[in-house]
């Protein structure tokens, strides 16, 4: 029997991920298997999605998760030569993804027999203006592809008419999207998921393939030493100004032992408990997402060794 997939997409720090762990920890004993395209050398997004940290991760609730390593197809295939067979697929894309390059891989004779596509999901950061969402041809791209778009981060606007704006905009650029409030990353499942598994959904149109202008790189910084938290916070603050976004785990001197979750997007940094250490990995990782040319290797370097002790 095909497998469903939902493609969620989302500009850089948008909650895509958020989204997909609520997924997961709510799957109401659906067999669902995330994949995961992160941006960059240092895969965060594979180790925040439930703890995965390389490979395909067993979850207890009949889940699993996974990297995508080497091509889509091939990720794919391996999926679904699984037993038991996951029932649905979720394909995070990475934040400087255009979703109608994957969409129109998607649309592979080969994938869409095993693997059709269902839903396409973009996850907005609703304190986006509606300004930078005409401007943006990235985000309008990632909005116009999909079928529904949740509207993460409401907690963190000012006030509800920012919102409405923004819905507003949503609605001139795509009007046939389902606009849906994503607090906390939860999103009504049954708009995601098909109710009548036996029911193929139709193909898609996809636009011609245009030719790609990279805007964005990453540049990751590793130590073996923790790090001391007032010394990266000044550090961070230094280089928020040319981040569009930076994750990352490490241990700090204040609480040795434990791994922290770095998050920075829209210009907010968050911490957050991680899990414990892991043998042979880096203590310090953190990966720095920036337009190109706006911020070198050797900056951060500067930047973070002195976030270090002895630094």
């Amino acid at each position: 029997m095909p497998v469903p997939i939902l493609l969620v997409t989302g500009f850089l720090g948008a909650g895509k991920t958020t989204v997909v762990n609520h997924l997961l920890a709510h799957a109401e004993g659906r067999r669902i298997a995330a994949v995961v395209n992160d941006f960059g050398a240092i895969n965060i997004d594979a180790e925040l999605i439930a703890g995965a940290s390389d490979g395909v991760v067993s979850l207890s609730n009949g889940c699993i998760c996974c990297s995508l390593e080497g091509d889509l197809l091939r990720t794919l295939a391996a999926l679904l030569r699984r037993e038991p067979q996951p029932e649905f697929i979720v394909i995070e894309t990475s934040g400087v993804a255009d979703p109608a390059d994957i969409v129109r891989n998607l649309m592979d004779p080969l994938i869409w027999r095993e693997a059709p596509l269902e839903t396409v999901l973009c996850v907005v950061d609703a304190t986006t203006t509606p300004e930078t969402l005409n401007s943006d041809a990235l985000l309008r791209s990632q909005l116009r592809a999909a079928d529904i778009v949740a509207l993460s981060k409401l907690d963190l606007t000012d006030a509800a008419c920012s919102a409405t704006q923004l819905r507003g905009a949503i609605r001139a650029l795509h009007p046939a999207a389902v606009v849906v409030d994503a607090l906390h990353g939860e999103v009504p499942a049954e708009l995601l998921f098909p109710v009548d598994v036996d029911r193929a959904p139709s193909p898609r149109e996809v636009a011609p393939r245009r030719p790609s202008a990279d805007r964005f790189e990453t540049l990751s910084w590793t130590s073996d030493r923790p790090v001391s938290l007032p010394r990266l916070q000044q550090a961070i603050g230094r280089l928020a100004p040319k981040l569009a976004r930076a994750k990352g785990l490490f241990e700090t001197l204040e609480q040795p032992g434990r791994l922290m979750v770095f998050q920075f997007a829209g210009g907010r940094a968050t911490l957050a408990s991680g899990g414990p250490l892991t043998a042979g990995v880096p203590r310090t990782r953190i990966v720095f997402i920036a337009e190109i040319g706006v911020l070198s290797k050797a900056e951060i370097d500067s930047i973070m060794e002195g976030c270090v002790e002895g630094g």
